[in-house]
């Protein structure tokens, strides 16, 4: 008689199940919140890390690239600096929330909190079978913060949500509620250093009311040699507005999800990326969005920049309802290709059920051009600083559409400075 046996757990998967047993006593929450905490666990252990064969993973074997799992550390990280002068700084420093404050307006508790009531113990549920990340923090969320904005605010302060960490385990949940045509624009920021290899996991929640218009920019800038794995769930209202930008510019393995739901006839996502790989790292951005209801729009726009060794992905699924009619989404993913060890994978997917549609995606590979660099080069410029304007110029013309000149000015300063440690 054949029998199926489980195999054996990887070292990682055997490390996150002594972290929990170490950390469960530590970690907070009332019996029911445990609770949930265990069943995710126990699928985890269960299922192990995801492989090839799980479609949505089929490019970022986790099983094979997640090797090490850090312990619980203290770190010495600490509070930085916003990156534009005057916003409200929201820190977690080493997984817990810390120097409390938000604009009038806004409604704001630490998601510790939330654990401690209870009241978060139905939001620790995972989307599906194959979500890794929601249930690995699920099972060992620290804290966070959660905020809403009340009806018809427009919050003029830039919101910087900023997680900072120091080596060992990070685990944190963020929850954005943006009422009836209320306005802002946050920043979710994550930093590492480059001593201590740390693994970080965030789940975002944003739920965006009737009219609401929010901008959400996610910038991950994790040391060279830690793992952040993140997703975002959001839910637009109709006539709703998300303009998310995601920013990748460092990490050993990072993989960011996003999971978005046209939910109300009139509402508008742009999608803006921009992924940084360099060294060995390994990148995965992961998107799905649902057209549900008729006359919703999207645009999506990834720009990458492959350098030495650095393996990047794309995943990006709009499914269109049967309803959804007038849906108009298009998507574009593009790829500068600067090494013949890099690599970069992109699987654009439509799934359209409605027939009076617009929809459409495409992919591009290339190098940069060089009658391009001919050109400035004939004019006295160096041949690293062509590439370096040329490189510039590929990935500067997503930022420039944010409205905030200041915030523009900052992140291509940020780009720049990654451009000009890694050519």
């Amino acid at each position: 008689m054949n029998m199926q046996t489980k195999p054996p757990h990887t070292a990682a998967e055997q490390a996150i199940l002594d972290s929990f047993a170490e950390m469960i006593g530590q970690l907070p929450g009332d019996a029911p919140v445990t609770a949930a905490r265990d069943r995710l666990l126990s699928d985890i252990s269960n299922a192990g890390l995801p492989t090839r064969r799980i479609e949505s993973w089929h490019y970022t074997d986790l099983r094979s690239l997640l090797r090490d799992v850090p312990k619980r550390s203290s770190g010495s990280a600490r509070k930085l600096e916003p990156l534009v002068r005057g916003s409200v700084v929201l820190p977690v420093v080493q997984g817990l929330s810390s120097d409390m404050s938000a604009p009038a307006g806004v409604d704001l508790e630490p998601y510790l909190d939330l654990l401690v009531s209870g009241a978060a113990a139905k939001s620790l549920v995972g989307r599906g079978s194959d979500d890794l990340i929601g249930k690995l923090n699920g099972a060992f969320v620290q804290d966070g913060y959660s905020f809403s904005i009340a009806a018809d605010q427009a919050i003029e302060e830039i919101i910087e949500i900023q997680s900072v960490q120091s080596g060992g385990q990070v685990h944190n949940r963020f929850v954005a509620a943006f009422g009836a045509n209320a306005k802002a624009t946050v920043i979710e920021r994550h930093l590492g250093d480059e001593g201590e290899a740390g693994l970080s996991t965030a789940v975002t929640t944003l739920d965006l009311a009737n009219g609401a218009e929010a901008t959400w920019i996610i910038l991950q800038g994790c040391g060279q040699h830690d793992q952040h794995l993140g997703q975002l769930n959001a839910r637009l209202g109709a006539d709703a507005k998300l303009k998310l930008y995601v920013i990748n510019a460092g990490g050993k393995l990072v993989r960011q999800e996003l999971h978005v739901e046209a939910a109300g006839e009139g509402s508008h996502l742009d999608l803006r990326c921009v992924n940084l790989l360099a060294g060995d790292s390994h990148t995965d951005v992961t998107l799905t969005l649902g057209h549900n209801v008729p006359n919703t729009t999207s645009s999506e726009i990834i720009r990458n920049v492959v350098l030495d060794r650095a393996r990047g992905v794309f995943q990006g699924q709009i499914r269109v309802a049967q309803i959804a009619q007038k849906t108009d989404a298009q998507m574009a993913c593009n790829t500068l290709l600067l090494s013949d060890e890099g690599e970069f994978a992109a699987k654009p997917e439509l799934e359209i059920f409605a027939d009076d549609v617009i929809c459409a995606h495409g992919a591009t590979v290339i190098d940069i051009d060089h009658n391009h660099l001919f050109y400035l080069m004939a004019r006295g410029i160096t041949e690293k600083s062509a590439r370096g304007l040329l490189v510039n110029g590929f990935v500067d013309e997503l930022i420039g559409e944010l409205d905030n000149e200041e915030l523009v000015e900052v992140l291509e300063t940020l780009i720049e400075q990654w451009l000009a440690d890694h050519g």
